[in-house]
């Protein structure tokens, strides 16, 4: 009777100690170590103009598969892709000429508009392995690479180059008049008018 009783006793006092402990770490914040290494590798001075920026929200469909395309060897991934797109001109193409004798200000090689960067952030809905078919490093990578080219082409389509070469021609109109308003005359030679077709480095 006296074991039964040591017994029942010490289960009693072990469920309690689980109990507690249990309790006390959901009430606790969790540890967290981190590190990280900052390398400064290049300071680069840029003459770049951002005329307009545009906003994706994208839902990218990634998945493959070896030999046959059956679900118990196919890898995939749903990501949505929040992303922000600068587009302007990298004024470093330019050339300001003044010439005092004429009192005149050229404007030569003013670039088309072009995608000058994309930030962009992934979240992963649902990301699915097959047998011997697994996600690794590497394909983590090439996820972010591809959702980053995804929203390039998306942002080539959409009408940010047009609408960036509005607002240059705007600038262009300011320029003129603020020259004109100083007895000077502003000449800009001819320039493409579209977009470069494909403006944004890989």
């Amino acid at each position: 009777m006296n074991n039964l009783l040591l017994v029942i006793s010490l289960l009693a006092v072990f469920a309690a100690g689980v109990f507690v402990t249990n309790w006390y770490f959901k009430r606790s914040e969790p540890n967290v170590q981190e590190s990280g290494v900052v390398l400064l590798e290049q300071i680069k001075q840029v003459a770049k103009l951002v005329t307009v920026e545009g906003y994706f929200s994208e839902i990218y469909d990634y998945q493959d598969y070896y030999g046959y395309d059956l679900s118990l060897f196919r890898k995939k991934a749903l990501l949505r892709v929040k992303a922000k797109v600068s587009v302007g001109y990298d004024l470093e193409k330019m050339k300001v000429t003044a010439m005092p004798e004429t009192k005149t200000i050229r404007l030569s090689g003013i670039p088309p508009a072009e995608i000058l960067s994309i930030e962009h952030d992934l979240d992963y809905y649902d990301v699915q392995e097959g047998f011997f078919n697994e996600f690794s490093p590497e394909d983590y990578n090439k996820l972010n690479a591809n959702a980053k080219e995804f929203i390039r082409k998306k942002a080539l389509e959409s009408d940010l180059t047009k609408t960036a070469t509005a607002q240059r021609n705007a600038l262009l109109e300011t320029m003129k008049f603020m020259v004109e308003s100083g007895g000077w005359k502003l000449e800009v030679e001819q320039q493409q008018i579209g977009p470069a077709p494909d403006s944004f480095p890989k």
